[in-house]
């Protein structure tokens, strides 16, 4: 019932918008996206008692892990977050205007959901409640791929940095540059967080990764899996980006930063939302939400994990021209005596 809905969905969509999606075949992606982000509002919203009846059999019968507390806090996201990107890459679409930077951010941030959710599902307590829809989640992981391709291969927004400035910013040294001293502080310390929390579900022996697991942030130890997937995602993927980040400050002509710095913002907003969302929320068992007395430390170590991303995408928009190729002076010919 749920691929008809979307089939038919698609359909009208396609009839209705012809010249948008001849213009640029995401158009549909993006609208389609937009109707299945509001039903994961409603469902989150039903799930907290905002809402009833509308989406309960579903729920029940079809994907059960949306009733975790990360299933919720991810629909939340995927009903606001999402449904905004997508109405702006649309709205951009119809406009014949660029949405690359947009497109980036949403690319990041519904990789992170899927590539979590999906080994979450089969890995935790609700592995045996597999049902005939998981199924759903083949084309959804399929044509996000196609998208982020389709979004990468956009052209970038051209700089209108002058040679000469492009020139005068790459001579300065780190020190130079306070802000990205400061970045590259920020990277260092995340690092060390993310290396520290990925040992943490590791199960290492060391005491201050039992302390921690046990009286800061206990959710690691939920079975439903999903904090422990999160962790090494963080391991395996972010903790090299904050790597390769560090270097891209200190050494000039890195083009590929701006680029993965967006990526990379989305994907950790998108973790850091749901992860602070469900180590607190009620469906979570008491003795995994975080201590009453502890929040206060632990909801500001997650928040600034959160942030410095952003900032440092926008960073990277703001003042590029530290990351562009450095302009290549051609010689002058020799005068003919």
């Amino acid at each position: 019932m749920s691929a008809l809905i979307l089939g038919l969905l698609f359909v009208s969509i396609y009839s209705l918008s012809r010249g948008e999606i001849a213009y640029d075949s995401l158009y549909a992606v993006f609208a389609v996206f937009s109707f299945t982000s509001v039903v994961d509002l409603v469902i989150a919203l039903q799930e907290d008692g905002y809402v009833k009846g509308f989406m309960e059999f579903y729920t029940r019968e079809g994907e059960p892990y949306l009733r975790t507390a990360h299933g919720i806090f991810i629909c939340y996201w995927d009903g606001t977050v999402h449904y905004f990107l997508y109405l702006a890459m649309a709205g951009a679409i119809h406009r014949r205007k660029r949405y690359r930077n947009l497109g980036l951010y949403w690319l990041g941030s519904f990789a992170m959901s899927i590539l979590v959710f999906l080994p979450g599902n089969i890995l935790g307590k609700y592995s045996s409640e597999i049902r005939p829809s998981f199924f759903l989640a083949i084309p959804y992981m399929l044509v996000p791929c196609w998208a982020g391709l389709k979004v990468f291969s956009q052209p970038r927004a051209p700089s209108y940095c002058p040679p000469n400035v492009v020139q005068e910013e790459q001579r300065k040294g780190l020190l130079q540059r306070p802000a990205d001293l400061a970045l590259v502080t920020y990277l260092a310390l995340a690092a060390f967080f993310t290396l520290f929390r990925g040992l943490v579900v590791l199960d290492c022996p060391t005491d201050a990764c039992f302390v921690y697991i046990y009286q800061y942030e206990p959710y690691l130890r939920d079975p439903v899996a999903y904090p422990k997937v999160q962790m090494l995602m963080y391991l395996f993927y972010v903790l090299p980006f904050y790597a390769l980040a560090t270097y891209a400050l200190v050494f000039p002509g890195c083009s590929w930063l701006p680029d993965w710095a967006l990526v990379f913002a989305g994907a950790i907003g998108q973790a850091q939302f749901s992860h602070m969302g469900a180590s607190s929320h009620l469906r979570t068992p008491f003795t995994y939400r975080v201590p009453d007395d502890a929040w206060a430390p632990v909801f500001i170590c997650n928040l600034l994990y959160a942030i410095g991303p952003h900032l440092l995408a926008y960073r990277c928009l703001l003042r590029p021209a530290f990351f562009l190729q450095p302009p290549t002076t051609t010689p002058r010919p020799k005068k003919q005596q």
